[in-house]
Protein backbone atom coordinates (compact mmCIF):
# COMPACT_ATOMS: atom_id res chain seq x y z
CA UNK A 1 0.00 0.00 0.00
CA UNK A 2 1.47 3.36 -1.03
CA UNK A 3 -0.18 5.33 1.78
CA UNK A 4 -0.07 3.52 5.14
CA UNK A 5 -2.81 5.78 6.48
CA UNK A 6 -5.20 5.46 3.57
CA UNK A 7 -6.99 2.38 4.81
CA UNK A 8 -7.49 3.92 8.23
CA UNK A 9 -9.60 6.74 6.80
CA UNK A 10 -13.25 5.84 6.58
CA UNK A 11 -15.65 7.69 4.29
CA UNK A 12 -13.10 7.86 1.48
CA UNK A 13 -13.79 7.09 -2.16
CA UNK A 14 -12.73 3.54 -2.93
CA UNK A 15 -12.35 2.58 0.74
CA UNK A 16 -14.88 0.33 2.42
CA UNK A 17 -15.38 -1.61 5.64
CA UNK A 18 -14.46 -4.77 3.74
CA UNK A 19 -11.04 -3.26 3.01
CA UNK A 20 -10.45 -2.87 6.75
CA UNK A 21 -11.64 -6.44 7.39
CA UNK A 22 -9.32 -7.77 4.70
CA UNK A 23 -6.41 -5.85 6.22
CA UNK A 24 -7.05 -7.41 9.63
CA UNK A 25 -7.28 -10.85 8.06
CA UNK A 26 -3.96 -10.33 6.26
CA UNK A 27 -2.15 -9.21 9.42
CA UNK A 28 -3.55 -12.08 11.50
CA UNK A 29 -2.46 -14.62 8.92
CA UNK A 30 1.00 -13.02 8.96
CA UNK A 31 1.31 -13.71 12.69
CA UNK A 32 0.10 -10.45 14.24
CA UNK A 33 -2.31 -12.23 16.56
CA UNK A 34 -1.98 -10.13 19.73
CA UNK A 35 -4.77 -7.55 19.41
CA UNK A 36 -5.46 -4.35 21.32
CA UNK A 37 -9.23 -4.08 20.85
CA UNK A 38 -10.13 -0.47 21.63
CA UNK A 39 -13.51 1.07 22.35
CA UNK A 40 -13.93 4.84 22.54
CA UNK A 41 -16.58 5.98 25.01
CA UNK A 42 -19.13 8.32 23.41
CA UNK A 43 -16.64 9.39 20.75
CA UNK A 44 -18.91 11.65 18.69
CA UNK A 45 -20.07 13.44 21.85
CA UNK A 46 -16.64 13.85 23.42
CA UNK A 47 -14.43 15.33 20.69
CA UNK A 48 -12.86 18.55 22.08
CA UNK A 49 -14.04 21.26 19.72
CA UNK A 50 -11.04 23.51 20.28
CA UNK A 51 -8.58 20.77 19.30
CA UNK A 52 -10.80 19.78 16.37
CA UNK A 53 -10.79 23.34 15.02
CA UNK A 54 -6.99 23.42 15.39
CA UNK A 55 -6.77 20.27 13.24
CA UNK A 56 -8.99 21.87 10.60
CA UNK A 57 -6.96 25.10 10.64
CA UNK A 58 -3.84 23.12 9.72
CA UNK A 59 -5.47 22.08 6.43
CA UNK A 60 -7.95 24.90 5.69
CA UNK A 61 -6.71 28.43 5.01
CA UNK A 62 -10.10 30.00 4.27
CA UNK A 63 -11.31 31.62 7.52
CA UNK A 64 -14.86 31.77 6.17
CA UNK A 65 -14.99 27.99 5.93
CA UNK A 66 -13.52 27.64 9.43
CA UNK A 67 -16.12 30.06 10.78
CA UNK A 68 -18.90 28.08 9.11
CA UNK A 69 -17.67 24.84 10.68
CA UNK A 70 -17.37 26.53 14.07
CA UNK A 71 -20.96 27.77 13.78
CA UNK A 72 -22.01 24.24 12.88
CA UNK A 73 -20.36 22.92 16.03
CA UNK A 74 -21.95 25.61 18.21
CA UNK A 75 -25.47 25.16 16.85
CA UNK A 76 -27.90 25.22 19.82
CA UNK A 77 -29.99 22.23 20.83
CA UNK A 78 -33.62 23.12 21.54
CA UNK A 79 -35.61 20.77 23.80
CA UNK A 80 -39.34 21.25 24.14
CA UNK A 81 -40.61 21.25 27.75
CA UNK A 82 -43.91 20.02 29.09
CA UNK A 83 -46.48 22.08 30.88
CA UNK A 84 -46.14 25.14 28.66
CA UNK A 85 -42.66 25.97 29.91
CA UNK A 86 -40.28 27.73 27.51
CA UNK A 87 -37.96 25.48 25.47
CA UNK A 88 -34.60 24.56 26.96
CA UNK A 89 -31.70 25.79 24.83
CA UNK A 90 -28.19 24.39 25.32
CA UNK A 91 -24.86 24.58 23.50
CA UNK A 92 -22.29 21.83 23.79
CA UNK A 93 -18.58 22.59 24.14
CA UNK A 94 -17.60 19.08 23.06
CA UNK A 95 -18.60 16.69 20.32
CA UNK A 96 -20.09 17.08 16.87
CA UNK A 97 -23.82 17.66 16.16
CA UNK A 98 -25.85 14.46 16.43
CA UNK A 99 -27.18 13.53 13.00
CA UNK A 100 -25.21 16.29 11.27
CA UNK A 101 -24.10 15.38 7.76
CA UNK A 102 -20.62 16.71 8.47
CA UNK A 103 -20.17 14.89 11.79
CA UNK A 104 -18.67 11.65 10.37
CA UNK A 105 -16.17 13.65 8.33
CA UNK A 106 -15.13 15.84 11.27
CA UNK A 107 -14.77 12.86 13.61
CA UNK A 108 -12.64 11.06 11.04
CA UNK A 109 -10.41 14.11 10.58
CA UNK A 110 -9.78 14.28 14.32
CA UNK A 111 -8.79 10.62 14.70
CA UNK A 112 -6.54 10.97 11.66
CA UNK A 113 -3.99 12.60 13.98
CA UNK A 114 -3.83 9.45 16.04
CA UNK A 115 -2.99 7.62 12.80
CA UNK A 116 -0.25 10.20 12.13
CA UNK A 117 1.52 9.81 15.48
CA UNK A 118 1.14 6.04 15.33
CA UNK A 119 2.90 5.80 11.96
CA UNK A 120 5.54 8.51 12.34
CA UNK A 121 9.20 7.57 12.70
CA UNK A 122 9.07 7.42 16.52
CA UNK A 123 5.66 5.71 16.66
CA UNK A 124 4.81 2.07 17.46
CA UNK A 125 4.38 1.24 13.79
CA UNK A 126 8.21 1.29 13.74
CA UNK A 127 9.54 0.44 17.20
CA UNK A 128 6.86 -2.21 17.92
CA UNK A 129 6.13 -3.23 14.32
CA UNK A 130 2.46 -2.81 15.23
CA UNK A 131 -0.36 -2.54 12.71
CA UNK A 132 -3.22 -0.08 13.11
CA UNK A 133 -6.48 -0.75 11.27
CA UNK A 134 -9.18 1.87 11.74
CA UNK A 135 -12.58 2.51 10.21
CA UNK A 136 -14.24 5.68 11.53
CA UNK A 137 -13.99 5.45 15.35
CA UNK A 138 -13.53 1.67 15.41
CA UNK A 139 -9.93 0.48 15.43
CA UNK A 140 -7.64 -2.34 16.51
CA UNK A 141 -3.88 -2.50 16.95
CA UNK A 142 -2.28 -5.80 15.98
CA UNK A 143 1.20 -6.94 16.97
CA UNK A 144 3.17 -10.13 17.45
CA UNK A 145 3.34 -9.31 21.16
CA UNK A 146 1.33 -6.73 23.11
CA UNK A 147 3.48 -4.91 25.64
CA UNK A 148 2.71 -2.43 28.40
CA UNK A 149 4.67 0.21 26.51
CA UNK A 150 2.46 -0.20 23.43
CA UNK A 151 -0.75 -0.10 25.46
CA UNK A 152 0.50 2.94 27.37
CA UNK A 153 1.26 4.76 24.12
CA UNK A 154 -2.25 4.14 22.78
CA UNK A 155 -3.98 5.16 25.99
CA UNK A 156 -1.80 8.22 26.62
CA UNK A 157 -2.24 9.59 23.11
CA UNK A 158 -6.00 9.06 23.06
CA UNK A 159 -6.84 10.23 26.56
CA UNK A 160 -4.21 12.79 27.52
CA UNK A 161 -3.13 14.16 24.15
CA UNK A 162 -6.46 14.01 22.27
CA UNK A 163 -8.84 14.42 25.23
CA UNK A 164 -10.88 11.29 24.48
CA UNK A 165 -11.94 8.50 26.83
CA UNK A 166 -11.50 4.76 26.43
CA UNK A 167 -14.27 2.51 27.66
CA UNK A 168 -12.19 0.39 30.02
CA UNK A 169 -14.90 -2.24 30.36
CA UNK A 170 -14.91 -2.97 26.62
CA UNK A 171 -11.29 -2.20 25.75
CA UNK A 172 -9.18 -5.35 26.04
CA UNK A 173 -6.06 -7.13 24.87
CA UNK A 174 -6.74 -10.43 23.12
CA UNK A 175 -4.28 -13.13 22.16
CA UNK A 176 -5.92 -15.05 19.34
CA UNK A 177 -3.40 -17.86 19.78
CA UNK A 178 -5.34 -18.85 22.89
CA UNK A 179 -8.15 -21.36 22.42
CA UNK A 180 -11.56 -19.69 22.45
CA UNK A 181 -10.23 -16.13 22.01
CA UNK A 182 -12.00 -13.88 19.51
CA UNK A 183 -12.21 -10.27 18.38
CA UNK A 184 -15.30 -8.50 17.03
CA UNK A 185 -14.82 -5.71 14.51
CA UNK A 186 -17.36 -3.98 12.24
CA UNK A 187 -19.96 -6.69 12.82
CA UNK A 188 -17.58 -9.62 12.25
CA UNK A 189 -15.91 -12.08 14.60
CA UNK A 190 -12.29 -13.14 14.05
CA UNK A 191 -11.17 -16.35 15.76
CA UNK A 192 -9.11 -19.47 15.18
CA UNK A 193 -11.04 -22.74 15.01
CA UNK A 194 -10.00 -26.35 14.77
CA UNK A 195 -9.76 -27.83 11.31
CA UNK A 196 -13.03 -29.53 10.35
CA UNK A 197 -11.17 -32.43 8.69
CA UNK A 198 -9.18 -33.25 11.83
CA UNK A 199 -5.87 -31.94 10.58
CA UNK A 200 -3.48 -30.77 13.34
CA UNK A 201 -3.80 -27.03 12.78
CA UNK A 202 -6.32 -24.25 13.24
CA UNK A 203 -7.68 -21.90 10.59
CA UNK A 204 -8.73 -18.27 10.80
CA UNK A 205 -12.51 -18.11 10.84
CA UNK A 206 -14.18 -14.80 9.92
CA UNK A 207 -17.93 -14.86 10.48
CA UNK A 208 -20.81 -12.46 11.18
CA UNK A 209 -20.82 -11.76 14.90
CA UNK A 210 -23.53 -13.08 17.21
CA UNK A 211 -24.62 -9.51 17.84
CA UNK A 212 -25.02 -8.84 14.10
CA UNK A 213 -27.08 -12.00 13.60
CA UNK A 214 -29.22 -11.21 16.65
CA UNK A 215 -29.89 -7.71 15.34
CA UNK A 216 -30.92 -9.06 11.93
CA UNK A 217 -33.24 -11.62 13.54
CA UNK A 218 -34.88 -8.76 15.46
CA UNK A 219 -35.41 -6.86 12.19
CA UNK A 220 -36.94 -9.93 10.53
CA UNK A 221 -39.16 -10.51 13.55
CA UNK A 222 -40.44 -6.93 13.28
CA UNK A 223 -41.24 -7.30 9.57
CA UNK A 224 -43.24 -10.48 10.21
CA UNK A 225 -44.95 -9.16 13.34
CA UNK A 226 -48.69 -9.34 13.94
CA UNK A 227 -49.14 -5.64 13.18
CA UNK A 228 -48.36 -6.35 9.52
CA UNK A 229 -51.08 -8.97 9.03
CA UNK A 230 -52.92 -6.42 6.87
CA UNK A 231 -50.08 -6.34 4.32
CA UNK A 232 -50.49 -8.51 1.20
CA UNK A 233 -48.23 -11.56 1.30
CA UNK A 234 -46.28 -10.65 -1.88
CA UNK A 235 -45.51 -7.20 -0.46
CA UNK A 236 -44.43 -8.70 2.87
CA UNK A 237 -42.10 -11.14 1.13
CA UNK A 238 -40.64 -8.31 -0.97
CA UNK A 239 -39.81 -6.47 2.27
CA UNK A 240 -38.13 -9.60 3.64
CA UNK A 241 -36.14 -10.14 0.46
CA UNK A 242 -35.01 -6.53 0.40
CA UNK A 243 -33.86 -6.71 4.03
CA UNK A 244 -32.03 -10.02 3.56
CA UNK A 245 -30.37 -8.86 0.37
CA UNK A 246 -29.05 -5.73 2.06
CA UNK A 247 -27.74 -7.76 5.01
CA UNK A 248 -26.05 -10.28 2.71
CA UNK A 249 -24.42 -7.53 0.65
CA UNK A 250 -22.40 -6.53 3.71
CA UNK A 251 -22.05 -9.88 5.48
CA UNK A 252 -20.59 -11.75 2.52
CA UNK A 253 -17.00 -11.51 3.73
CA UNK A 254 -15.27 -14.52 5.24
CA UNK A 255 -17.33 -17.62 5.97
CA UNK A 256 -20.99 -16.62 6.47
CA UNK A 257 -22.54 -20.02 5.60
CA UNK A 258 -23.67 -20.86 9.14
CA UNK A 259 -25.18 -17.40 9.69
CA UNK A 260 -26.95 -17.60 6.32
CA UNK A 261 -28.44 -20.99 7.22
CA UNK A 262 -29.53 -19.65 10.61
CA UNK A 263 -31.36 -16.71 9.04
CA UNK A 264 -32.91 -18.78 6.24
CA UNK A 265 -34.41 -21.16 8.79
CA UNK A 266 -35.52 -18.28 11.02
CA UNK A 267 -37.31 -16.51 8.16
CA UNK A 268 -39.17 -19.69 7.22
CA UNK A 269 -40.34 -20.21 10.81
CA UNK A 270 -41.38 -16.57 11.19
CA UNK A 271 -43.37 -16.72 7.95
CA UNK A 272 -45.01 -19.98 9.03
CA UNK A 273 -46.18 -18.31 12.26
CA UNK A 274 -47.20 -15.14 10.43
CA UNK A 275 -49.27 -16.95 7.80
CA UNK A 276 -51.12 -19.03 10.39
CA UNK A 277 -52.27 -16.02 12.41
CA UNK A 278 -53.39 -13.85 9.50
CA UNK A 279 -56.94 -15.15 9.87
CA UNK A 280 -59.07 -17.40 12.04
CA UNK A 281 -58.59 -20.26 9.59
CA UNK A 282 -55.04 -21.72 9.66
CA UNK A 283 -53.07 -21.06 6.52
CA UNK A 284 -52.11 -24.22 4.66
CA UNK A 285 -49.73 -24.82 1.79
CA UNK A 286 -51.20 -26.48 -1.34
CA UNK A 287 -51.61 -30.23 -1.06
CA UNK A 288 -48.43 -32.12 -1.82
CA UNK A 289 -46.23 -29.02 -1.51
CA UNK A 290 -43.91 -28.46 1.47
CA UNK A 291 -43.97 -25.17 3.33
CA UNK A 292 -40.45 -24.35 2.12
CA UNK A 293 -41.35 -25.03 -1.52
CA UNK A 294 -44.54 -23.00 -1.14
CA UNK A 295 -42.63 -20.03 0.28
CA UNK A 296 -40.28 -20.23 -2.70
CA UNK A 297 -43.34 -20.17 -4.97
CA UNK A 298 -44.51 -17.05 -3.19
CA UNK A 299 -41.16 -15.41 -4.03
CA UNK A 300 -39.09 -15.83 -0.85
CA UNK A 301 -35.36 -15.77 -1.59
CA UNK A 302 -32.63 -17.56 0.35
CA UNK A 303 -29.19 -16.40 1.39
CA UNK A 304 -26.55 -18.40 -0.42
CA UNK A 305 -22.79 -18.37 0.36
CA UNK A 306 -20.89 -16.95 -2.65
CA UNK A 307 -18.27 -19.73 -2.57
CA UNK A 308 -20.93 -22.31 -3.27
CA UNK A 309 -23.20 -20.66 -5.81
CA UNK A 310 -21.39 -17.55 -6.98
CA UNK A 311 -24.39 -15.48 -5.84
CA UNK A 312 -25.52 -14.16 -2.48
CA UNK A 313 -29.23 -14.37 -3.07
CA UNK A 314 -31.19 -17.13 -4.79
Amino acid sequence: MDDPLALARAFRTGRSAHDALKEIQTHLEAGYQAVYDADLKGYFDSIPQRQLMACLAMRIADRTVLKLVRMWLKVPVVEQQRGGEPPKVSRSKTGTPQGGVISPLLSNIYLHWFDKVFHRSDGPAHWANAKLVRYADDFVVLARHQTKVLAQFIETKLEQWMGLELNREKTRIVNLKQVGASVDFLGYTFRYDRDRHGRPHRYLNVIPSKKAVKKERAALRAITGSRFCFKPIPALIRDLNRNLQGWAAYFCFGYPSKAYGNLNYYVQQRLRIHLRRRSQRPYRAPKGVSLYAHLRQLGLKSLSPPRRSGRLFT
